[in-house]
């Protein structure tokens, strides 16, 4: 029998078993509990990288243990298989159509997820590109149409001018495309927007019922951006408005000096008309529309406005302060206007310099011995402080004046109290041609009505020229475009945009439950019996985008009366990322390391022993070839020492062995504790921790055991024990190496997998060491008495002690001077 892991042939034998016997299929025994455990699926590239392999190891333990502990289990796979990269691939080599370039990249990928030994139920895949998935992506759109959710309009929108296509203002990173890195530019178009806002309280809220890093939490709150403030009125005469403002700072309205409008607020164009300077401010107002959101918005960008000719009043002065037009203010934020205070905010402060307009304080900063001066200022003071210049208002602090104020403007009808939010209606249209179409059809008669269900999906048409003009290619098939209106029987068009590819990917983990319903999406009662699912894995970099919109389909979804979850992933794990010298892997940098030449070279459950063990799944793991040889020569080690030892452990069956504690001699009760702390370890570590790292190094220490008993006990082994210990170590390495765990556990005599076999229980009286009495003494007096294990090191006693709450008041910041050890196991810790 040979001394080494043949990892090559092992491997491929045990996944064609696994396949032949559907070993992984999703199984539903009433009397077990449900798992639902997913990793994000990917977009099909073609190749795997190591961060897949990281994350669907991960996942893979988890599954593999669930199944394992007796749970029904999900776990299942799919491609997000829209999107540009595919588009973009047939456009570059002239002659391939996405579909058979994604499709291609599916069964390469597919082979490659095989070849890990990663236990997905493949019978439930999906992929976002097939016809009857994205059927039910219209469906869901047409749902929501119908329930006002979704809704067409003119909007200036963030333009990629080389993916040439509208990105949602979550794919604008410091004003680049995510996806090119090209600056992004605006242009008004119009687009189908999701109505998410509606949403905005309830996706806060929800965040209560979420076992999530809170770090993500925080993201998603930021971005949701839950302002509670007032809306204001600020009459202007010369058009006879009101000009509506939202502010947070009511306390501070008798220091508005001016008033600032977005380019785009629709008053501009009546106060602006008839202006002596109008052809200039028109000017200007087509310089702003063109930069970007970010640009604008930028602290670091200059703030450039232009005087309307215009007035408002400022309700509680009486006061008319002139209107301005400027780059820093967005029609999407607020009302697309704002109350100017520089007294009290340095960006209106900056602006108020460059124009010389007033600068009034009406906030003195507690701190501060002499009055505020707007006239003397060198910049913004938001310091907390008292009302001044403010009339009867005078004397009050910033938190009574905000609520005092809103009273008195509510009763004078000035304004109201209103809660305001960051987060805008999600932007969908595309004008690519590899996505779902928008089952829409315009109609002249008619206006715009949906695709009758009956006709989904709206297939996407072959007979089009592939380009990156920036115009839907979608418009170039007539046989597409024209159509007849469902409602009149006339001619109309179809829509030609497509959509976001983040809405294929809000609600696949609903699919993958009920994937060959032909009726409905996912059926209310298998959506009931496995949803939410119970953990889920991805990229921290997926926190606000895919996250967040996966979450406001889900409360769709329910009130479309689908489902009874009201969160799509109960607990979310977010994996670091593999570095290389220090780097994320990328081919620029040259530092990328191919997982098909670690899996011919090592195999996959090195290559997966390594990934799990370098480092704690939330953090980064920095790639170690080292690492990766190690990993190698303890799988190796554990085969060595089961096959050298093979006849005299299939002497034994295990079945019948009783170990008991007391029967055990010395060496042999060691061996036997430290295999049941090793189950608690390990189960402790991957059932709550998720600490794979740690839970694989127990298994390296029991191992170490194990030949330090046999390398002491040589003439006088406990075959029994042995046995009994060999079989557990499988059961425990068997998540984390699935292939040399099945090969060894059926050379000892098994026909059924091990990956069928329950998982070890720990005996935490077998688990526990021999333990002594520590006696505190400070000045000669008993102070406390604690129980520690009897191999416990001094250094780890003195922690110990110092870290006991009961005598902590007593020994803080003194210093044990002596450990005496007396023979019947009695330490007197003497304390200065």
């Amino acid at each position: 029998m040979r001394n080494f892991y043949d990892f090559t042939k092992i491997e491929k034998k045990w996944q064609k078993y696994w396949e032949e016997k559907e070993l992984f299929k999703t199984r539903k025994k009433n009397e077990k509990e449900n798992y639902y455990v997913l990793e994000m699926f990917p977009y099909p590239s073609g190749k795997l990288h190591m961060g897949h392999v990281r994350v669907y190891s991960i996942g893979d333990v988890i599954a593999r243990f669930k199944r394992m502990k007796g749970f029904n289990v999900l776990h299942p796979m799919g491609w997000d298989a829209f999107g540009l990269p595919a588009e973009n691939a047939a456009i570059k080599h002239g002659n391939i159509h996405p579909r058979e370039w994604t499709w291609e990249n599916i069964k390469s990928m597919k082979e490659q997820m095989k070849a890990l030994g990663l236990s997905y139920d493949w019978k439930k895949e999906v992929a976002t590109a097939d016809p009857d998935y994205y059927r039910w992506t219209q469906w869901f759109f047409i749902q929501m149409y119908r329930n006002n959710l979704a809704y067409k309009k003119e909007q200036a929108v963030n333009w990629c001018p080389s993916c040439e296509t509208v990105l949602a203002n979550e794919q604008v990173i410091n004003n680049r495309c995510e996806r090119c890195d090209s600056i992004v530019e605006q242009k008004e178009l119009e687009q189908w927007f999701l109505k998410i806002t509606d949403y905005a309280e309830e996706l806060l809220e929800g965040h209560a019922e979420l076992d999530w890093p809170q770090r993500v939490k925080t993201m998603q709150k930021n971005w949701i951006g839950k302002s509670e403030g007032l809306s204001i009125r600020f009459p202007i005469g010369e058009i006879e408005e009101e000009l509506e403002v939202f502010t947070t700072r009511p306390d501070t309205i008798y220091g508005a000096t001016y008033m600032v409008l977005a380019p785009e607020h629709p008053y501009v164009d009546q106060l602006i008309s008839g202006q002596p300077n109008e052809d200039e401010i028109r000017n200007f107002i087509k310089k702003v529309k063109s930069q970007a959101e970010m640009e604008r918005t930028s602290p670091q960008s200059s703030k450039d406005g232009i005087f309307t000719g215009s007035f408002a009043i400022n309700p509680m002065t009486q006061q008319e302060i002139p209107i301005y037009i400027a780059n820093y203010v967005l029609m999407g934020y607020g009302t697309g206007a704002i109350m100017a205070v520089p007294a009290h905010d340095q960006r209106d402060f900056d602006f108020a310099k460059k124009y010389d307009l007033p600068i009034k304080a009406v906030i003195q900063p507690h701190d501060l011995e002499e009055k505020l001066n707007g006239a003397t200022m060198k910049k913004a003071r938001s310091d907390d402080g008292y009302l001044i210049n403010s009339q009867r208002f005078n004397g009050l602090t910033v938190q009574k004046a905000f609520e005092t104020i809103a009273d008195y403007m509510e009763k004078e009808n000035i304004g109201e109290r209103k809660i305001n939010y960051r987060l805008r209606d999600w932007l969908i249209s595309r004008q690519r041609y590899w996505g779902a179409p928008i089952p829409m059809i315009h109609c002249e008669k008619c206006g715009t009505v949906p695709v009758p269900e009956k006709d989904l999906p709206v297939l996407l048409p072959d007979d089009v020229k592939l380009s990156t003009t920036g115009v839907s290619t979608l418009a170039e098939s007539k046989e597409f475009v024209n159509t007849t209106c469902p409602k009149c029987g006339g001619p109309a068009r179809r829509e030609i945009d497509t959509m976001d590819t983040f809405v294929d990917s809000s609600w696949y983990f609903l699919r993958y439950i009920d994937p060959n319903n032909q009726k409905l999406p996912v059926s209310y009662q298998k959506a009931k019996e496995w949803f939410p699912v119970n953990q889920y894995i991805g990229g921290i970099e997926h926190a606000i985008l895919h996250l967040l919109y996966a979450r406001f389909f889900t409360k769709v979804i329910r009130d479309l009366g689908l489902i009874e979850a009201n969160e799509p992933f109960s607990k979310w794990l977010a994996q670091g990322m593999v570095l290389k010298d220090g780097d994320k892997m990328s081919k620029s940098k040259g530092n990328v390391v191919d997982p098909g030449k670690i899996l011919k070279e090592y195999g996959a459950d090195t290559a997966r022993l390594f990934i799990l063990f370098a480092s704690p799944p939330e953090k980064d793991l920095e790639w170690s070839d080292a690492g990766v040889e190690g990993a190698s020569r303890f799988l190796n080690r554990v085969w060595r020492y089961i096959v050298n030892n093979l006849d005299e452990i299939n002497k034994i069956d295990v079945s019948q062995v009783d170990i008991k504690q007391d029967d055990l001699n010395d060496a042999e009760k060691e061996l036997h504790r430290k295999l049941h702390e090793t189950i608690e370890k390990v189960t402790e570590d991957v059932e709550e921790r998720l600490n794979f790292n740690t839970a694989i190094s127990a298994i390296m220490e029991l191992v170490n055991e194990i030949y330090h008993y046999l390398k002491n006990n040589s003439d006088n082994i406990n075959k029994e024990l042995l046995a009994f210990v060999t079989e557990k170590l499988l059961l425990l390495l068997a998540p984390f190496a699935p292939h040399i765990s099945e090969e060894l556990w059926h050379k000892l005599g098994h026909d059924e997998s091990v990956h069928r076999v329950k998982w070890p229980q720990f005996n935490k009286e077998a688990a526990k060491k021999d333990e002594i009495t520590v006696v505190i003494q400070i000045n000669g007096k008993v102070r406390d008495k604690i129980n520690v294990s009897a191999d416990i090191t001094e250094e780890k006693l003195k922690e110990k002690v110092f870290i006991q709450k009961k005598v902590k008041k007593y020994i803080e910041g003194k210093e044990i001077i002596k450990t005496i050890v007396i023979p019947k196991k009695l330490v007197n810790i003497v304390v200065k």
